[in-house]
């Protein structure tokens, strides 16, 4: 258990939910891939663990599906069948994918969940290619709908803002520990929202928008949906310094090792307590991260950052709360908060 735990929902079967969610949009999503170019559609299938470099079929994991089930739920919360979100699903995944292959390059990575990177397999120009068609062809999708006007709002909406965060991470890599240019938790957080929320509050939204829901629920939605990015990003954090190896597929101490400026570390700098002034010191010379990890317990940043991450769910649950919804998808919804941010701490 958590201290998360006295807050949240106990989950139903949710690993079903996510299931039978990734089931119902799959089809579409790869017809919409193979519009692509065919080179363009391989690296693309290449980035959702669809095939191999050169094509060959593979049995790579694809995520969760979280956003995908987001889009599905919000239109059954707004009262129609699940299919009425599959369009909004396949938008806003193959936003996701683009931003993640985008992101590789940006921040050099040469893997991901276990496989070389799409810049890492294909080159950057490629890499930069497949980014640019997985964006296309998810304004394309979302361009032909009834509600094309309204859904291409709510996208570039969520677009601006998620590149907003991805360059405020950018930055905050720059900026130093201490001192009045350090990075606060309060901007981190903006970040966060901004990077990782805004595309879950997108889902929701545009789900519940091709469902036919009214503006009010659509951006209770987007609120909530936004709301619990923001947790599951903290969540991550933590999981990031403390977690179990075998679950987050991370090694140890791994975004210490990486110098990451994630909340627990600057909620543990900000803290008033010794260890933080020992914390700085230990970074700014860039010390061994076991000890890092023990000094951010002591000055209070993991109890901060869960604490946070507890009040970003209690906003999402007020969002939810706020508007009328369909009864089983909104309890789907609430267990889909729940399993997200009550991850093996």
């Amino acid at each position: 258990m958590t201290a998360l735990s006295s807050t949240v929902h106990a989950p139903l079967d949710t690993p079903q939910v996510l299931d039978r969610c990734r089931a119902l949009v799959r089809p579409a999503l790869r017809d919409a891939v193979a519009r692509l170019h065919p080179w363009v559609g391989e690296m693309a299938a290449y980035s959702f663990g669809w095939c191999e470099v050169g094509g060959a079929p593979a049995r790579a994991s694809g995520g969760k599906g979280v956003r995908q089930a987001l889009a599905v739920l919000g239109a059954e919360a707004a009262g129609a069948p699940g299919r009425a979100g599959v369009t909004a699903a396949v938008a806003v995944e193959l936003v996701h994918v683009f931003s993640l292959v985008h992101d590789d390059i940006m921040d050099g990575d040469p893997a991901r969940r276990g496989r070389p990177t799409v810049w890492s397999a294909y080159g950057t120009g490629p890499a930069v290619l497949a980014g640019d068609g997985l964006f296309a062809l998810a304004v394309q999708t979302l361009a032909e709908t009834a509600a094309g006007p309204e859904a291409l709002r709510l996208l570039s909406t969520a677009l601006g803002d998620l590149v907003h965060g991805q360059a405020d991470d950018l930055l905050f890599a720059s900026r130093p520990w201490t001192g009045p240019r350090r990075v606060r938790p309060e901007e981190y957080r903006a970040m966060a929202e901004h990077k990782t929320g805004a595309l879950l509050g997108c889902a929701a939204a545009l789900g519940a928008l091709l469902g036919g829901a009214p503006p009010a629920t659509v951006a209770a939605l987007d609120r909530a949906g936004r709301q619990l990015g923001t947790a599951f990003q903290i969540v991550d954090d933590v999981l990031g310094i403390w977690g179990d190896p075998e679950v987050t597929g991370k090694p140890v101490h791994a975004d210490l090792r990486e110098r990451k400026k994630t909340y627990p570390v600057l909620a543990a700098l900000g803290s008033p307590l010794p260890a933080a002034g020992r914390l700085a010191t230990l970074l700014e010379s860039a010390g061994e991260p076991a000890e890092a990890a023990a000094l951010i317990e002591k000055a209070g940043g993991r109890s901060a950052a869960l604490s946070r991450a507890r009040r970003c769910v209690d906003s999402a649950e007020a969002a939810l709360a706020g508007v009328p919804l369909e009864g089983r998808a909104a309890g789907e919804l609430r267990s889909l908060l729940a399993f997200l941010v009550r991850r093996d701490l």
